[in-house]
């Protein structure tokens, strides 16, 4: 997320995308993949409308999902420190 917000990505620079309005997340690569490929063959009104759906007013994610990782990181530690001084 890093590389395509700060312009280091060829395609983000390019189009100076500097946000992020949706997202979807999978544990299996092939699938990720599949679904790339998939959401890459749709016209840009039905991809407009899959974005509308969950982010009506296009408020740009990558923020909230970076403090969800940094709060599951502090969550993490914890438990950590936890199961070790016990």
């Amino acid at each position: 997320m890093h590389e395509h917000r700060t312009g280091m990505c060829d395609f983000t620079s390019r189009y100076r995308i500097t946000r992020l309005v949706y997202f979807e997340t999978t544990t299996n690569p092939i699938a990720a993949i599949a679904r790339e490929k998939e959401l890459k063959g749709w016209l840009r009104a039905r991809k407009i409308a899959l974005v509308e759906k969950d982010n009506p007013k296009w408020p740009d994610l990558a923020e909230e999902l970076m403090l969800k990782k940094a709060e599951q990181q502090i969550l993490r530690c914890a438990r950590d420190d936890i199961r070790s001084s016990g």
